[in-house]
């Protein structure tokens, strides 16, 4: 059975840093490519960073570049995102999302290519 299990969010100000952790089980990080996600209301979830099962490469949506990072510890078979300089607009629920196969960017940030998924973590970034 695999579970993927978000930690870590809360309440921040803006300008302030989180760390989210997603332990998996059932699955191992370093066979899947690992993804996180977020969804604010009345949005629909959107891509936030992603890396691939060889741990080669790592992909950013736009707006997250140079201030998010996402990271694993295979021997915790832990994902991590690291956020920093939080905007107030960042604030949403958070998803870690993990699927096998293809390491194409087109595949790996669309949220509709993943076979499972944690139960989300909120993050809220105060102005």
């Amino acid at each position: 059975q695999v579970q993927l299990v978000e930690s870590g969010g809360g309440l921040v100000q803006a300008g302030g840093s989180l760390r989210l952790s997603c332990a998996a089980s059932g699955v191992t990080v370093n066979s899947y490519n690992m993804g996180w996600f977020r969804q604010a209301p009345g949005k629909e979830r959107e891509f936030v960073a992603g890396v691939t099962w060889s741990g080669d490469s790592t992909y950013y949506a736009d707006s997250m570049k140079g201030r998010f990072t996402i990271s694993r510890d295979n021997a915790k078979n832990t994902v991590y995102l690291q956020m920093n300089s939080l905007k107030p607009e960042d604030t949403a629920v958070y998803y870690c999302a993990a699927r096998e196969g293809t390491t194409a960017w087109s595949i790996i940030s669309r949220a509709d290519r993943y076979y499972y998924w944690g139960q989300g973590t909120q993050v809220t970034v105060s102005s």
